[in-house]
């Protein structure tokens, strides 16, 4: 997508030289005016900029009220704001530069003048833009588990101490469901780790598709994966899990030459009840008790630990 400017300023010739101006580049694909601070405001909030240009002096909401307002915003404090004035004092430039415009330009403008501060500022954006966009991957990245792409072990230990913490505080329950793929050693020795890796990207979208958009997946190693369940109860994580016991056994993977492999799995679930006063790791241990007397009883079923 091309990039985006607003003219903010009073005098429609003002704004038509400046745009006549930028028009002779191919700096910006689209290009929006308002007659006035507010009606620029309102075009921020509405659709998202690379440059703003803005007067300083203009009736109603001047350049000073326009910045003010911008930085009470979050989603508008990284556009850069070149301000517009007749003024040659350096107090107003240094008040309008303390108050977040990123530079100045004086009227009457020298058409190169502008074009080169727009474009200098527009270069800024850009790199700007693309480092927060490193920068949100590379956390994406931290917190994923790279096969399977559910939340891994680090996100779900942070997102478990909140949610605890916040159960905990609200006498809201909060359930946790620890799943485990029965036999998941014979898998890879009998069909490979190919086959094996197969299996628990399966299983893991099979989990996540399952789940409320506030629900968390994740992966908490090798062939387990914990569920965390906030505003459930011990009955209805159970439920869940046993909904997920049901669909995984549906699961089989065709292999030539080989008989088809069939899934199972054995979860063991935990809640955080009202009134309670337990730590993250204590729910963990919980499940995961319930969890091996899964295990033991035969594996392919779910438990619940006692409340």
């Amino acid at each position: 997508m091309g990039h985006s400017i607003l003219i903010i300023d009073d005098s429609a010739l003002v704004r038509q030289q400046i745009l006549t101006t930028l028009r002779k580049t191919t700096l910006f694909e689209t290009y929006h005016e308002a007659a006035d601070g507010m009606e620029g405001f309102k075009a921020a909030l509405n659709q998202a900029f690379d440059v703003i240009v803005c007067d300083l002096e203009m009736p109603g909401m001047d350049g000073f009220k326009f910045l003010a307002m911008r930085n009470a915003r979050g989603e508008l404090k990284d556009v850069p704001v070149i301000m517009l004035t007749g003024r040659e004092d350096l107090e107003t430039k240094i008040r309008g530069l303390d108050q977040g415009a990123s530079d100045y330009v004086t009227k009457p403008f020298d058409p190169a003048e502008l074009m080169a501060r727009v474009r200098v500022q527009l270069k800024i954006k850009t790199l700007q833009d693309a480092l927060k966009k490193s920068n949100q991957l590379l956390l994406q990245l931290s917190n994923t588990d790279p096969l399977t792409s559910l939340h891994n072990r680090r996100y779900l230990m942070d997102t478990l101490d909140r949610e605890v913490e916040r159960s905990c505080r609200t006498d809201i329950h909060l359930s946790l469901v620890m799943v485990d793929i029965d036999h998941f050693k014979r898998v890879n020795d009998t069909y490979g780790h190919q086959v094996g890796d197969a299996v628990l990207v399966a299983v893991a979208a099979l989990l996540q598709g399952q789940l409320r958009p506030y629900d968390t997946a994740a992966r908490f190693g090798g062939e387990e994966f914990v569920l965390v369940l906030p505003s459930t109860e011990l009955a209805a994580a159970g439920a869940v899990a046993e909904r997920l016991r049901k669909l995984t056994a549906n699961l089989s993977f065709a292999r030539e030459g080989a008989p088809d492999l069939v899934l199972t799995i054995s979860a063991g679930v935990a809640v955080v009840s009202p009134g309670s006063s337990v730590h993250a790791d204590d729910l963990i241990r919980q499940a995961d008790t319930a969890l091996y007397r899964a295990k033991q009883d035969g594996r392919n079923r779910v438990v619940l630990a006692s409340p």
